[in-house]
């Protein structure tokens, strides 16, 4: 009488199944923590760009006495020798007049600025308005610009001036504010909402897959 042979059980072990759930794991820990590492860069450098153009500001007037858009003799300052018409002058009024996100045709200060710098070769960029890429954005690719604040300050900002930078996720809003500010984007110096008019949002109102535009008052 033949006796049937036993089949062998396939399967994994406890000690197998362990040692796969711990790379997972890893992997899964890996990703976070790279993707958490990403978006501390963007924050960083979403930041570093309010901090720049302030920096620029004041790196103008003690250059030339004058304020970057606004400069009359701006040609005279910024243009290279030879091209004595390569910007338009400001009006000297103390204002730069236009809004943050004029579009580059505008004739607007809150545009020339960017020309009058570059050209000051206080920041980088091209100088001729009809390129590309001559407006700047910011790390999300979200356009950033500078205006006169006051009565009709975007989101209701304080101070002088205002610089607006646009297309941040809401996942990156608060970490942005406690960088620069108090973490709440609806008080302080830079505030957050989903368009530069009406109400600055609230920080328990923040929804991390919309896009916002913060705006810092200085």
């Amino acid at each position: 009488m033949q006796t049937k042979p036993s089949a062998k059980q396939a399967g994994f072990t406890l000690v197998e199944i362990s040692i796969v759930l711990v790379i997972i794991g890893l992997l899964i820990g890996g990703v976070l923590k790279g993707q958490e590492l990403i978006n501390s860069a963007k924050v960083k450098s979403l930041a570093q760009d309010f901090r720049n153009i302030q920096t620029i500001i004041y790196a103008y007037q003690d250059k030339f006495r004058a304020l970057p858009g606004d400069d009359i003799q701006a040609a005279s300052h910024v243009c290279p020798s030879g091209t004595p018409a390569c910007t338009t002058n400001g009006d000297a009024d103390g204002i730069i007049e236009g809004a943050w996100d004029d579009a580059a045709t505008a004739n607007a200060e809150s545009i020339r600025f960017w020309q009058h710098v570059r050209f000051a070769n206080l920041a980088s960029g091209p100088t001729d308005t009809a390129s590309d890429s001559f407006l700047p954005t910011n790390s999300t690719g979200g356009r950033i610009g500078i205006q006169s604040a006051g009565a009709a300050a975007p989101l209701g900002v304080t101070g002088s001036y205002a610089i607006c930078s646009a297309g941040i996720p809401g996942k990156l809003i608060r970490q942005l504010d406690s960088t620069l500010d108090d973490g709440d984007p609806s008080t302080g110096p830079v505030r957050a909402g989903l368009t530069t008019t009406g109400a600055a949002v609230s920080a328990t109102n923040i929804d991390d897959a919309a896009t916002y535009v913060a705006c810092m008052g200085f």
